[in-house]
């Protein structure tokens, strides 16, 4: 009876899509314009240099040379081998989904267990520095130096999720005690490298090639889930579904003193984080606080839009998605905390009243990472377009072998 239900429940949710797609076909349009123009100019060449170097460096052995150096480091802290440092790093730096991804990929080549592959997923997809200074701080609040506030909330409320979950299933790890006292050896390291690439029969241009083409049939996967979730996120407020959720959660807002008036930016920004933060920043609110609070906690979320991303890259593991979502949900909890900590001493002790507004021109002037997503929205169709072309081009040599 239940798989029956759940089999109505989902067809009517295909079919409610697929209505409301034909009643509003211009909005729809526009929706799935955004979120390809998002994808193509920023989240494809921003994340392809990074996706393709994960792959190359698995391939060549490097993560197993960092693991067993950085062992001592991760077991203790986060209860996950020493390679998850390489995954928490580049997730870091690239931004969500690569954490996944290579969480997934380290799974595959057995260098995690099942549990630890769960630990590990739940703190290493965070927003990257070029999202949070870029995007966020400079694109839609017009202050850079907001960036300083939510990167230090999040990226230490996600440093604390990892010091969280290390208990999660503490009971089956199974870690040799060998593997536990052993010295950090550079040696040992570099021989553990040297015998990962020569275990592996490919030659260098097919896993050069096969790491080409991973990383963009990953990226395509994502840019479909960004699409969808624009389209979706579009719909639900146009049919009136995302007001009528807002003015539930006014009365939550209202007992934790945050104003009313975030309460459907919020629910926007549960679904697509850069939508959120987009319209949290042009509400009229004299609370800057209360802005940033709202913005951690989706930061910290991640939205459904990049939840779904991940959900599809585990489905092809056997790593479970219900550590990751709760992780979420506590990442998104403690950055708002350490926001509202943070707020004095990092934000406003640091600028006084008369200089805490400059002109946007001298913010965004100053800020490397809006400078870099000015570069990728000018050339990174161009990228974009070229690498599918690649894409293709090895498949057709595949083929053809």
């Amino acid at each position: 009876m239940r798989q029956i239900m759940m089999t109505l429940l989902l067809a009517s949710l295909a079919v409610g899509l697929a209505l409301a797609l034909i009643t509003f076909p211009e909005q729809s349009l526009d929706a799935s314009v955004r979120g390809l123009n998002m994808w193509w100019e920023v989240v494809f060449p921003s994340l392809l240099p990074f996706f393709i170097a994960a792959e190359l460096l698995i391939g060549f052995g490097v993560v197993q040379f960092i693991g067993l150096l950085f062992e001592p480091v991760m077991r203790p802290l986060f209860n996950v081998p020493g390679a998850g440092s390489f995954a928490w790093f580049m997730g870091m730096a690239s931004g969500y989904p690569s954490g996944a991804k290579i969480s997934a990929r380290l799974r595959e080549e057995n260098q995690l267990t099942k549990v630890e592959a769960e630990r590990l997923v739940s703190f290493t997809n965070a927003s990257s520095p070029l999202f949070v200074f870029g995007a966020v701080a400079v694109g839609f609040f017009h202050d850079a130096r907001l960036g300083l506030l939510l990167a230090l909330a999040h990226y230490a409320g996600n440093t604390l999720v990892g010091l969280s979950m290390r208990f999660y299933k503490r009971r089956n790890t199974h870690t040799k005690p060998t593997e536990q006292k052993a010295a950090v050896s550079i040696k040992k390291a570099f021989q553990s490298m040297h015998r990962t690439r020569l275990n592996d029969p490919r030659p260098l241009g097919e896993v050069i090639g096969d790491a080409v083409l991973n990383a963009i049939q990953t990226l395509v996967m994502v840019g479909g889930f960004i699409i969808l979730f624009s389209v979706l996120t579009k719909l639900l407020h146009i049919i009136g579904i995302s007001t009528a959720v807002g003015s539930l959660i006014q009365y939550f807002f209202l007992m934790i003193k945050l104003a009313p008036e975030l309460s459907v930016p919020f629910i926007s920004g549960l679904f697509e984080i850069t939508l959120g933060a987009q319209l949290i920043s042009q509400l009229s609110i004299d609370s800057l606080l209360q802005k940033m609070v709202i913005v951690s906690f989706i930061l910290g979320f991640n939205g459904f839009s990049v939840q779904a991303q991940v959900a599809s890259i585990l489905a092809k593991t056997d790593i479970s998605f219900k550590p990751y979502f709760f992780a979420r949900i506590l990442h998104g909890m403690l950055a708002a905390l350490l926001t509202i900590l943070l707020y004095k001493p990092v934000y406003l002790n640091r600028y006084p009243a008369d200089e805490a507004v400059t002109t946007v021109g001298q913010d965004f002037n100053t800020s490397l990472s809006a400078d870099i997503l000015n570069v990728l929205s000018e050339y990174g169709p161009f990228l974009t377009i070229a690498s599918l072309g690649i894409a293709v081009l090895i498949l057709i040599n595949k083929k053809n072998q």
